[in-house]
């Protein structure tokens, strides 16, 4: 008889303690199960719970509201955290604020939604400005009701974002951080009439804040843009996201915090140095989010070496754990050091192969680790166009600007994400070009050959995205590419095909055709070598499957080759861990 395994729907986590850990990822999400793990080995995490994904499908199956009892079970978790770091959720002199983020099991960067500072209210901030004065708390407040407004109530970003342009041209000043104290009290009554303008107002309970937020976060998984992105990359079978509540730690309460994004090792090349950026005086939205340029990891070693050696050692034993390239998040508050997050970094196909071979030489990984770290788009990538030695285009460059993700791309300019997708479908080449993008372009970024913009650094959710990204293929038949392309339709024109064979192929069905005429050729002549013709080899879901067929063999053009060989060691490597221990 099976055993029902029982589990809270809640996990808590504290430094040094967590009944979650990293291989949890469909239950935790990628996010929560990796804090869980950071904090089971150690690693100086701030304190936080993780809402499983399996309450994201209840949340949607009892109409779009949080299950019974859930919220005491958050409340029991946020007493740890209280008990922790001696403050109070709620308290007016003393108070605990916490961040909520999502958190799926497969990463997507940016493409859900996070509140940072709850449990602000008039009150309340005046507790908070006693700990670290009152432009810091003012600063945590303007920025609680700009997320809380967009993410939770749907008002416009670019309403609050309006009124914190005008506040910088009336005061002369181009960034945040040069806003005096007077000028966020200033901004924070505009940001309210901004509410007011939506018929809307903002709950002054931290209770009520903290469960509108944690709802915002689970209707995240359905929004436009974190479905396109599934849907662009493929991303099916998810019970849906996580919820991490976690205590704040401030890179924004002095000249001595900052927040920063880090790679173990440089994901767009492969080199084995640490790569990322950071922003003084900031909170972490502020470097993923792409709204400022920030500074290179490098300058951290001169202004707080002490912190970035702390911060060296523990990403380098996070990415022995893992066995794979990190991208971390961290803050400093006040010279402290805190990690916020941990995640296999995305790469390049260059980046992916160096790391691969340059982990194994180290024996940081065995042989077939390193040929399961790199997928078979990565190859692919290896393909695509690049340009030549930088010297040979300086006379000609009439800007430059940071590789956020490196390659060539040529394209007709386009401002705004939605004419880059209707431009794409028309068969034009585009690039997106943006003062910044934001995850709502996730959409014409995909469509787009480049993507250029003003602002944001190369750890920012658009470089990761787009970094990460290969050409999409469709499995067992032509390829959406093959079907764009101008040989099809010449076979067609010229009698070599009867018709365009794309839409009988490439749907639901064929491979198991593909597994019936392997069984019955097989049962006919049981010695019989059977493979398959095709350009197949280019997707590495249908070698796996070919391979679990029974296949020996498939063609492809020897451009292909490479990719084929891959994804074949990969469906064989899979294949021997999932097969069952023979008995004793």
């Amino acid at each position: 008889m099976s055993q029902v395994i029982q589990h809270p729907r809640v996990f808590t986590f504290v430094k040094g303690d967590s009944l979650g850990q990293g291989n949890m990822k469909q239950l935790l999400g990628g996010k929560g199960a990796n804090l869980c793990q950071m904090a089971r080995n150690g690693v100086n995490v701030p304190p936080g719970l993780t809402i499983t994904t399996e309450v994201c499908q209840e949340f949607y199956a009892v109409g779009g509201r949080l299950p019974d009892g859930l919220l005491d079970e958050v409340r029991t978790g946020v007493q740890l955290m209280e008990k922790t770091l001696g403050e109070t959720f709620g308290d007016k002199t003393n108070p605990l604020l916490v961040s909520v983020r999502s958190g799926a099991a497969i990463s997507m960067p940016g493409m859900m939604d996070t509140v940072l500072n709850l449990g602000l209210n008039d009150e309340i901030v005046k507790g908070v400005a006693k700990r670290g004065g009152e432009r810091f708390a003012f600063d945590c407040y303007r920025r609680l009701l700009q997320m809380f407004g967009d993410v939770v109530l749907e008002i416009p970003h670019d309403d609050f974002e309006a009124e914190l342009s005008k506040m910088k041209q009336a005061r002369l000043v181009t960034f945040d951080v040069e806003l005096t104290a007077d000028d966020l009290k200033e901004l924070v009554e505009k940001y309210k009439k901004v509410y007011e303008a939506h018929n809307q107002s903002f709950p002054s309970d931290p209770w009520e804040q903290m469960r509108m937020g944690i709802e915002a976060v689970f209707r995240s998984w359905n929004i436009p843009r974190a479905m396109k992105y599934r849907e662009i990359n493929k991303i099916t079978g998810l019970k849906g996201t996580a919820v991490n509540v976690q205590a704040m730690v401030y890179g924004n309460i002095n000249d001595q915090s900052c927040t920063g994004v880090l790679f173990t090792r440089n994901p767009a090349n492969g080199d084995n140095h640490l790569y990322g950026e950071f922003l003084l005086n900031a909170q972490g939205e502020d470097v993923v989010a792409g709204t400022r340029t920030p500074q290179p990891i490098s300058e951290l070693a001169q202004k707080m070496p002490e912190v970035y050696k702390q911060l060296d050692e523990t990403v380098h034993t996070l990415e022995t754990h893992f066995k794979d390239v990190q991208d971390t998040e961290f803050t400093v508050q006040d010279g402290v050091l805190f990690m916020l997050q941990t995640r296999n970094g995305k790469r390049t196909g260059t980046a992916a192969l160096k790391i691969a071979v340059d982990m194994w030489r180290e024996k940081l990984i065995t042989e077939e680790e390193a040929v399961m770290l790199v997928e078979p788009r990565h190859l692919d990538q290896l393909l695509h166009p690049s340009f030549a030695d930088d010297k040979a285009y300086q006379k000609d460059v009439m800007c430059s600007g940071l590789p956020a993700s490196p390659g060539a791309a040529v394209g007709k300019i386009v401002f705004t994400a939605s004419d880059a997708e209707a431009w794409f479908a028309r068969g034009e080449k585009v690039m997106l070009v943006r003062e910044e993008t934001s995850p709502e372009d996730v959409g014409g970024m995909h469509a787009a050959e480049g993507i250029l913009t003003s602002r944001g650094g190369m750890t920012s959710h658009a470089a990761v995205v787009a970094r990460g990204w290969g050409k999409p293929c469709m499995t067992f038949g032509i390829s959406r590419d093959d079907a764009q392309s101008k040989f099809l339709s010449y076979y067609v024109k010229h009698g070599v095909l009867e018709k365009d064979p794309f839409e009988t192929l490439d749907t639901e069905g064929v491979g198991e055709l593909v597994r019936l005429a392997v069984e019955r050729g097989r049962a006919t002549r049981p010695k019989i070598e059977l493979g398959i013709c095709g350009e197949h080899g280019g997707d590495p879901q249908s070698i796996e499957f070919f391979e679990k067929v029974g296949l020996k063999y498939v063609s492809c053009s020897p451009m292909r080759v490479m990719i084929a060989r891959l994804a074949a060691a990969q469906a064989v490597l899979k294949l021997k861990k999932s097969a069952p221990v023979p008995a004793a």
